[in-house]
């Protein structure tokens, strides 16, 4: 079987497209690759409109099973094309969008999911919201991307201690350290002094040092649904007058300026506190990447919503419990014996590409006194319950290893390809 792959975000444009409306797809192209390679052949194409169904028609010639995987939303998947098409797509609201708006009738997430007879996604929480509307027995699966062999073989040698000591990482790029910074700087415009960042500057080496209790969170903070900023302010109440709890931030964007103005500002808002706060932005090297997992003592997260969430997929699969809500897709691997569950609360939304801000659907609100509890409690642990922490950590490889190993998304996908390919020759006699 020959298996095109295609996402709008390649090799050639991830740079300039970091923080962008879907550039995410190209991660999840990546982890996928491995997998459907043990399934069959994979290309994959930059302009599908001119090689995927010269592609599809030269494997009919030959009598070869042919399918297109767009790694997409459904709203920009090609439905023109003879050959198969399948969308892959992340989601994490309750609802899909099933009615058209911006003159677009492919905003109708149901005229794209019928023209292309089935689909994939990355959790259970998606699955109910697409047979909710398009049917129980819709043929669409959930697979993550198999990003646990990788991250859990990086994590195999690492200790499971819960405390860093002198962890030393390199990165080209910013550091911010709130212990180092004159936040002045970033206060309210009118009343802005001191010495701030120059953001035109190249790129330069820096090294950052980390000790105690470490909180790490990787994501895009242009993105509106991660709510980072109830995870920095309850981080900075909880811990105001504790010296060795410490929240690293790993910033990806296009844009320094864009990516840390807003967040500086919060610092400067959420004084006074003994805490650390660290920023980076810039490139990581995979051993210092390593180095950064290594000296973690929680991944967290407290989004309004995630169609999967890669970061927190990958630290959890090195052994690093979490501070979440257990809401949308991460139900699937989360639980309390791997993570510190956060409380949230529905409340209506609208759908993120639709301009007309109707209220369709749900997003999950943080409850701030949870994810402070969550706080205190996953660091009591840290420092005076080892066995506990431990416990923790090797649920989280283990869990994670069911929802995202490579294994189980080999076995997901091939015997959803089988059943697609035998209900096209039903469909399509002598084919």
């Amino acid at each position: 079987m020959l298996i095109i792959i295609h996402s709008e975000t390649n090799q050639h444009t991830i740079a300039q497209n970091l923080g962008r409306s879907e550039y995410s797809y190209y991660f999840v192209l990546k982890e996928y690759r491995p997998v459907l390679e043990r399934l069959g052949r994979v290309v994959e194409v930059r302009d599908p409109q001119t090689e995927v169904d010269a592609l599809y028609l030269e494997c009919l010639s030959r009598g070869e099973g042919c399918v297109f995987l767009s790694f997409s939303p459904p709203h920009r998947t090609p439905v023109n094309f003879t050959c198969p098409t399948l969308p892959v797509f992340a989601w994490e609201f309750s609802t899909i969008p099933n009615e058209p708006f911006d003159s677009n009738p492919l905003n109708d997430w149901r005229t794209v999911l019928r023209a292309c007879g089935a689909a994939i996604t990355h959790s259970s929480y998606t699955v109910d919201a697409v047979r909710e509307v398009m049917g129980a027995d819709y043929p669409i699966i959930a697979v993550p991307a198999p990003v646990w062999d990788r991250f859990s073989a990086r994590g195999a040698h690492l200790q499971r201690q819960p405390l860093a000591s002198q962890v030393r990482l390199k990165l080209k790029g910013l550091l911010v350290d709130s212990r180092k910074l004159d936040l002045r700087a970033f206060g309210p415009v009118a009343l802005r002094e001191g010495v701030g960042i120059n953001f035109k500057a190249p790129p330069s080496e820096q090294e950052l040092v980390l000790n105690g209790v470490i909180y790490t969170s990787v994501f895009n903070p242009g993105d509106g649904r991660k709510n980072w900023e109830d995870m920095l302010s309850a981080f900075c109440v909880t811990f105001r007058e504790v010296d060795d709890a410490t929240l690293v931030l790993k910033l990806t964007h296009h844009d320094a300026e864009e990516a840390l103005d807003d967040i500086l500002h919060h610092l400067y808002k959420n004084q006074s506190y003994r805490c650390r706060i660290v920023l980076i932005y810039g490139y990581l090297a995979d051993a210092d990447y390593e180095k950064l997992v290594q000296a973690t003592s929680y991944v967290v997260n407290t989004s309004y919503g995630e169609g999967q969430c890669l970061p927190l997929m990958e630290f959890m699969s090195c052994g690093k419990p979490a501070v979440a809500p257990r809401t949308t897709a991460m139900i699937d691997y989360l639980d309390a014996d791997n993570a510190f569950l956060i409380d949230t609360t529905a409340e209506l939304t609208a759908w993120p590409h639709d301009p007309r801000r109707a209220f369709r659907t749900l997003r999950y609100i943080t409850n701030w006194a949870s994810l402070c509890r969550a706080y205190q409690l996953s660091y009591d642990v840290a420092k005076g319950s080892a066995d506990r922490y431990e416990q923790m950590s090797v649920h989280a490889v283990a869990s994670l290893k069911k929802f995202c190993s490579q294994t189980a998304a080999e076995q997901w996908l091939n015997v959803f390809f089988e059943r697609l390919l035998e209900n096209r020759a039903v469909e399509t006699p002598g084919a």
